[in-house]
């Protein structure tokens, strides 16, 4: 299923004399030009942005033959960023491409699809150390002219799953803190031990001195990484590699599989891989933005953060709620609001959120998410009786105990809390209850 979204191209991207012309649309005018200028190191860019687009041709849980799914591209202010997600959803991959690797200047704002074909991926193949990379986000002197005088158009559908897992990464990742970091020759040993086909099991990586080692276990501090393989396409770039960090939330001795974020850094480029807690799980199936979603002012709340989020590289929560006269709870529940549209992400080594230009769709999030259409769904029928310990649910004709844990989360006895416990978010039952218990209404 695919987002009614349509992308219009002045042409196909091309490598041109003048340099590397990438074709887009979007943005505050028609086909505008976001960036025009040369990328400071032109190879390790070349390889990014290859990077980036091979993981938008993989898909690594049952592999099938290679897709093409234009990544999607954003400038703003001092900085580009290039994201995809896999074909299987489980592999976020994001280049973003810092002010120290920038000569140009960046014209304009805005979010919009590239259009990476076959001839482009060959010809960014070729550029060499000493070969200038020049990069037009959006060319503004691009003439397509044929016998028939016709403008090329060429409508690119954005991908339902992909909106979701904008939505449910930046949620995700809000809660990383980096874990470790390696030298460039330690990353590079690491990562060329690990498999490159077919590994899917569920390792965790502990601080070890200058490096990492694996475990099968789960231990306070560890990062988790199942299926090794899908980091494969960080390889490329190990040899214009700074450094690695990485990112995860807080484990401890029994935690189940969780995200994990992977990042190279050059100084003027970092390449990023964040990965599902497993590999048959993609994001955009994870219900991590669920709670944020469940509030009855939120709706309001992302009108209102929408009008002043500004174009800096991140975005600034407490000047947000400063602005908007919210608390930061309510803010950040108006961000997933917004990610359901794909109207902002986070950057783990910036430890912020970021701006991109979307459709905003109010209804997207209850269309996206059917346990939250089933969770209001219970409310308007009265089913969810609430007690001090929790709520008893009516559901069909089946009867189902919530309860209310310390921590604030909620268990179930229905079958899929039984199934997931816990680990893809709240099922309709749990979410209703804390609507409930929060007074929500019961129709928005």
């Amino acid at each position: 299923m695919s987002a009614q979204q349509t992308y219009r191209y002045l042409g196909s991207s091309a490598l041109r004399a003048d340099g590397l012309a990438l074709s887009t649309s979007g943005g505050p005018a028609p086909n505008p030009r976001f960036f025009a200028g040369f990328l400071t190191t032109p190879q390790p860019a070349a390889v990014g942005l290859l990077a980036v687009a091979e993981v938008a041709r993989t898909r690594y849980f049952r592999p099938v033959s290679p897709a093409s799914l234009d990544p999607v591209v954003t400038g703003s202010r001092d900085r580009l960023r290039f994201e995809s997600f896999s074909g299987c959803c489980g592999v976020y991959a994001r280049l973003d491409a810092l002010p120290e690797g920038l000569d140009g200047d960046v014209l304009e704002h805005g979010t919009t699809n590239v259009d990476v074909n076959n001839p482009l991926r060959q010809a960014l193949a070729r550029v060499g150390g000493l070969d200038p990379l020049r990069l037009c986000v959006g060319p503004d002197d691009l003439t397509v002219e044929t016998m028939d005088g016709a403008v090329v158009e060429k409508k690119v559908p954005l991908p339902s799953r992909w909106l979701r897992g904008f939505a449910e990464v930046q949620v995700l990742a809000a809660a990383f803190e980096p874990r470790a970091e390696l030298p460039a020759a330690e990353a590079a040993a690491f990562l060329r031990r690990l498999p490159t086909t077919g590994d899917r099991s569920v390792l965790w990586a502990v601080p070890a001195g200058r490096t990492l080692r694996l475990t099968s276990r789960p231990v306070p501090g560890a990062v988790c990484l199942t299926g090794p393989a899908r980091l494969t396409a960080l390889r490329p770039m190990l040899r214009f590699a700074r450094s690695l960090r990485v990112y995860g939330p807080t484990v401890g001795a029994g935690s189940a599989p969780t995200p994990s974020t992977w990042e190279l850094d050059t100084g003027a480029l970092r390449l990023s891989l964040t990965l599902s807690p497993e590999p048959y799980r993609g994001f955009s199936g994870e219900g991590a933005a669920l709670t944020a979603l469940a509030g009855d002012d939120v709706a309001d709340d992302a009108d209102l953060i929408s009008a002043l989020l500004a174009w800096d590289p991140t975005v600034d929560v407490d000047a947000l709620a400063t602005a908007a006269g919210l608390d930061a709870a309510r803010v950040r529940g108006a961000l997933a609001q917004l990610g359901t549209a794909g109207r902002v992400g986070y950057d783990v080594s910036e430890a912020a959120y970021f701006h991109r230009v979307m459709p905003y769709d109010a209804g997207r999030a209850e269309r996206d998410n059917p346990r939250l259409v089933g969770a209001r769904a219970l409310l308007e029928a009265g089913a969810v009786d609430t007690d001090a310990a929790g709520a008893t649910v009516r559901s069909g004709d089946e009867v189902y105990r919530v309860r209310r844990l310390p921590d604030d989360r909620y268990t179930c006895t229905c079958p899929w809390w039984a199934k997931h416990r816990g680990r893809r978010g709240p099922c309709k039952h749990a979410l209703a209850t804390r609507m409930a218990a929060a007074g929500v209404r019961e129709a928005v």
